[in-house]
């Protein structure tokens, strides 16, 4: 009984120690990008925001030219009121009425045009991050990248498997190279 206790004990340690060889073998290499850190030092990203903001500005001045004008015409407006009376007023204001709705409808189809062409471009953008980040963990045999940031799927993890300042450097020399290139081709 004794040597059969023994032979059972001896062959669950040997399967234990298995176990633990197995599990070993089976490890993956796994990482994390911190997402929001990552657009935010992304001179892409940086790009691509300059390059709205110029388009904002740029087409705001011509809508604040319009609004200074209305601005003008309505203080005008107020007054010949006082002057003409409160009749002259409501026969006049249909067309001062008419022209402040049209500059508010201007505005949001300005930011509206805005908003899809840049949504349009960071979609673009973040597909080829995810490509990006994609290609690299095969290349460099990770089983799991993950990714934090505003939309975190991570709640914590060590900081020795960040790799968010490696994935922006590479990413910043592509798109270095690749706007030298462009450059060339003009």
């Amino acid at each position: 009984m004794k040597k059969a206790l023994l032979f059972i004990a001896i062959s669950i340690s040997l399967v234990s120690c298995d176990k633990k060889t197995e599990v070993k073998e089976h490890e993956f290499k796994t990482a994390y990008v911190d997402t929001a850190e990552l657009m935010k030092e992304y001179t892409e990203t940086k790009d691509l925001e300059a390059k709205y903001k110029g388009v904002a500005a740029e087409k705001g001045r011509q809508l604040e030219a319009e609004i200074n004008r209305f601005k003008q015409d309505a203080a005008n407006f107020q007054r010949n009121a006082q002057a003409n009376g409160q009749e002259w007023a409501q026969k006049n204001g249909a067309e001062l009425q008419r022209r402040e709705q049209q500059l508010g409808q201007a505005q949001q189809a300005l930011q509206m045009q805005l908003q899809q062409e840049s949504g349009k471009e960071m979609d673009s953008l973040v597909k080829g991050v995810k490509k990006f980040i994609k290609d690299y963990g095969k290349k460099e045999g990770y089983a799991y990248i993950y990714g934090t940031g505003d939309a975190a799927s991570i709640l914590y993890a060590e900081e020795k498997y960040d790799i968010t300042k490696e994935i922006v450097k590479l990413l910043n020399e592509k798109y270095k190279s690749t706007a030298k290139t462009e450059e060339v081709k003009k």
